[in-house]
């Protein structure tokens, strides 16, 4: 059986020493209501009491109504400092200001709301020397879905190397509240929008690809698909080196 406690030993001596060596007060991350950012608060929480979660509702009903109230309910089971930054005037204005200069396809407009919300904790990182934390898990790092300089732009990451289901099982130790646990994984960029949805296949397909090599071909095509489509993603820009 999996040791949680020593798990979470080890994951907030790990903060902690990431903070040490920057030398930062706090911590800042974006409290969306879903899961990963769910046990990124505990954790972080845990290895420094100056941790803030930042709502930023972008535009998706769903950012003013279910992730509001389960990320509200995670701030106060943990006792996680909460502020809100509400972005959807913001990004009504960037795209007005963007249609004079092209016309925004689909993926530009909805990677719009997840770097808005990295400007927004770097503008609080910057002002409170604190530090970033990264919510994204292996598996969506795996399949590349994440915004580049987005959600996938972080200081530090304390789950990036739990599966989807690894973090499911980490939150029930924890004893979050069911709703984190029952609802459809979704970014928040569009109402209706789920993970799972979008990508054409289930996470805990994916999982099993990761843990065990053992999936359908017809999944492994997916799977593959995705990864080696977001390459670029996973690495740092390319420079010139003569």
């Amino acid at each position: 059986m999996r040791d949680f406690a020593l798990e979470t030993e080890k994951r907030v001596a790990f903060i902690r020493e990431v903070l040490a060596s920057a030398k930062a007060n706090g911590i800042v991350y974006g409290n969306s209501g879903g899961k990963d950012s769910a046990l990124v608060g505990i954790l972080c929480k845990k290895a420094c009491a100056d941790t803030v979660g930042l709502i930023m509702p972008c535009g998706s009903r769903r950012n003013y109504e279910e992730d509001k109230r389960d990320a509200e309910a995670i701030a106060q089971q943990f006792g996680i400092t909460l502020r809100t930054v509400d972005l959807t005037a913001v990004r009504s204005a960037l795209i007005d200001a963007l249609s004079d200069a092209t016309s925004l396809n689909q993926t530009a407009l909805m990677n719009i709301a997840p770097r808005l919300r990295m400007t927004a904790l770097y503008a609080v990182a910057a002002s409170e020397n604190r530090l970033v934390a990264g919510t994204g898990n292996r598996s969506e790092g795996y399949m590349g879905y994440f915004t580049k300089w987005g959600d996938g732009a972080y200081d530090f990451n304390p789950i990036a190397d739990l599966t989807v289901t690894e973090i499911y099982e980490y939150l029930r130790y924890f004893q979050v509240p069911e709703s984190i646990l029952t609802k459809a994984p979704s970014a928040g960029l569009l109402d209706g929008q789920t993970d799972e949805g979008e990508m054409g296949i289930t996470y805990k397909s994916i999982d099993t690809f990761l843990l065990t090599g053992t999936v359908s071909e017809e999944e492994r095509a997916i799977i593959e698909r995705y990864h080696n489509a977001s390459h670029h993603k996973r690495r740092m820009p390319l420079v010139y080196e003569g």
